[in-house]
C-alpha cells in the first residue's frame, strides 16, 4: 500500500468530519485517515492512491428525489441505476443533485463527501455491493483524504438502508 502524507495537525480529515467522528465515538478512525498529495476526487484516483480494488471505494453520491436530497453509497466500480433509486424511494423523479445542493446538504464539495457527518440529516441508501469487501475506503471530507472501515459498520454509522440500486450490464 502507498504511504500517505500526514498533516502536522492530525489526520487531515475535514474539521466537520473529524468532529462527527468524535461525536460518534469513532476517534480511532481519525488515526486511520490517509491524506494524499494528489486528489482522490474520483473512485479511480482514490483506488490508485490507496492501492486497492476500484470496488473497495465507497462513493457518496447525492441525488434529488422529488427535489429532496438523498445520499447513495455505491462501490467505486459500479454506477447507480437512477430508475432503481426512484423505485426504491417511491419517487416521481430522481436526478443527480447539483453541486450547490450537495454542498448545502452535506457541507462538503463533490469529490470529498464522506458517508456520514453531514450538515443535515438525509435519507441514505447503501448498495449491497459494498458488503462484498472486508474493508472499504471512503472520503474523509476533502478530495485528498480517505479512511478505511468495515462496510457494515460504515453503513450503520451512515444510517443507511441496504438496497440493490447498482446498474446492471445489458
Amino acid at each position: 500500500m502507498t504511504t500517505a502524507a500526514t498533516d502536522a495537525e492530525g489526520s487531515g480529515a475535514h474539521p466537520r468530519f473529524a468532529e462527527a467522528l468524535r461525536e460518534m465515538g469513532l476517534t480511532e478512525v481519525t488515526g486511520r485517515v490517509r491524506r494524499f498529495p494528489e486528489a482522490t476526487r474520483t473512485a479511480a484516483e482514490a483506488a490508485a492512491a490507496i492501492g486497492c480494488e476500484l470496488s473497495q471505494i465507497c462513493k457518496s453520491l447525492v441525488f434529488a428525489a422529488d427535489k429532496v436530497p438523498v445520499l447513495v453509497l455505491m462501490d467505486g466500480a459500479s454506477r447507480v441505476d437512477v430508475e432503481r433509486v426512484r423505485r426504491e424511494l417511491g419517487a416521481e423523479k430522481v436526478t443527480r443533485a447539483r453541486a450547490d445542493v450537495v454542498r448545502e446538504t452535506t457541507g462538503y464539495a463533490i469529490g470529498g463527501v464522506p458517508p456520514f457527518g453531514h450538515r443535515t440529516a438525509t435519507r441514505v441508501l447503501a448498495d449491497r455491493s459494498l458488503l462484498d469487501h472486508d474493508i472499504v475506503w471512503a472520503a474523509a471530507g476533502t478530495p485528498y483524504t480517505v479512511f478505511p472501515m468495515e462496510p457494515g459498520t460504515l453503513i450503520a454509522h451512515a444510517g443507511g438502508t441496504l438496497v440493490d440500486v447498482r446498474e446492471r450490464a445489458s
